[in-house]
């Protein structure tokens, strides 16, 4: 693992004046990007062959417009930890922000061995979103006191309707779902998932079977200043996913009739904005303290930065309660954050996730406390 010390090398050969904001040209480069612009730095986006042209093209700085200075094009996005590509984010004083994208297609091995940039955020706690690592996202909700849904370690153990997560065949880093109320109903649709290719043997023996909550469906999506040492809501979305949304639909009669000839599919597609009622909004903070909380106790210095707990609201008795089943230890991937009224109650102004990331970083370098915030 890169430690702090490395970090803190590379940070006293850099122009603090001249700081670039870097990023992986996926998932929410753009709002990073756009923040960054916002609080006067330069921005750099790492593309992959192919994809490149969102960002080097219709996002180019030209002149007074557009927001990305630089690109650096790969052939795969895994090249980013070579020597060359290094030595260039280090010529440029890159201050890199991590998102999903990042750890999907650069992998956590090299995140955590390779890629010495500094990271704004906790490099450390990124592996623990996967369910299959030691420390993960499950086991930090035991240890905070955070309600997530019920996981069952053997189908034998299957008394609900339970959500089983399992890796695509082709795509690793997506889930294929599948629903089982039974211990035989859950063998007979993993074997028509195993037959069809969608999943493997080996990516079901890694599968997590989690009971399904019903309910209405949150993220929210938060941001701890360790600079202040306080919690902020930055918004709320939720999300738009292919072809869920529209089988949904549909009435139940067409949906039985359809199941049989598509395969229901459940890839985050987009995001909208949302709000939710005020009373509501004391239990949101509390859930995000507990995980500031067990983050700085079980991975210190903790969380850095955004983060998002994403959730289900269930009715009472005796009132609604949060149920979180999954975590984002990085920037959450919902650009819609800053079309939600939350942080605009602190500020004046509703602040995009990356225009908030670069207040940080900015409040940091004129207090001298730049190493502080990365890792």
């Amino acid at each position: 693992m890169i430690t702090k010390e490395e970090i803190s090398e590379v940070l006293e050969g850099y122009d603090l004046d001249k700081i670039t904001i870097g990023v992986l040209g996926s998932h929410s480069a753009l709002d990073i990007c756009r923040g960054a612009k916002d609080m006067g730095f330069r921005t750099m986006v790492v593309c992959q062959k192919g994809r490149e042209r969102t960002y080097d093209y219709y996002y180019r700085t030209d002149k007074s417009k557009g927001i990305v200075d630089q690109t650096i094009i790969l052939d795969n996005f895994a090249d980013i930890t070579t020597p060359e590509v290094l030595q260039k984010m280090y010529d440029n004083n890159v201050i890199f922000i991590p998102h999903r994208s990042f750890e999907v297609y650069v992998g956590f091995d090299r995140i955590e061995n390779e890629f010495l940039i500094p990271l704004f955020g906790s490099r450390s706690m990124l592996r623990a979103e996967e369910r299959d690592s030691p420390r993960n996202q499950y086991y930090l909700m035991e240890k905070g006191g955070i309600p997530y849904p019920r996981t069952y370690k053997r189908p034998e153990e299957i008394d609900r309707l339970v959500l089983v997560k399992a890796p695509e065949a082709q795509r690793k880093y997506e889930r294929a779902f599948f629903f089982a109320s039974s211990p035989d109903e859950y063998y007979r649709n993993s074997e028509r998932m195993l037959q069809e290719g969608k999943i493997t043997e080996e990516g079901l023996k890694k599968a997590v079977i989690e009971e399904f909550v019903i309910g209405a469906q949150f993220n929210f999506n938060y941001f701890y200043s360790l600079l202040d040492q306080r919690l902020e809501l930055l918004g709320i979305d939720t999300r738009r996913q292919t072809n869920l949304d529209g089988f949904l639909r549909l009435p139940a009669s067409q949906q039985l009739e359809v199941q049989k000839y598509v395969d229901v599919r459940a890839i985050e597609a987009g995001h909208i904005a949302c709000t939710v009622k005020e009373s509501l909004l004391e239990q949101i903070f509390e859930l995000g303290e507990k995980f500031v909380r067990v983050a700085r106790n079980e991975y210190p210095p903790g969380i850095i930065g955004p983060f998002a707990l994403q959730s289900v609201f269930i009715p009472g008795p005796p009132k609604e309660q949060a149920i979180v089943f999954d975590i984002s230890l990085r920037v959450q991937g919902s650009p819609g954050t800053m079309f939600t009224p939350y942080s605009a109650y602190l500020y004046g102004q509703s602040l995009s996730v990356g225009k908030r990331v670069a207040m940080e970083l900015r409040k940091a370098i004129q207090e001298n406390r730049l190493a502080e915030t990365v890792t």
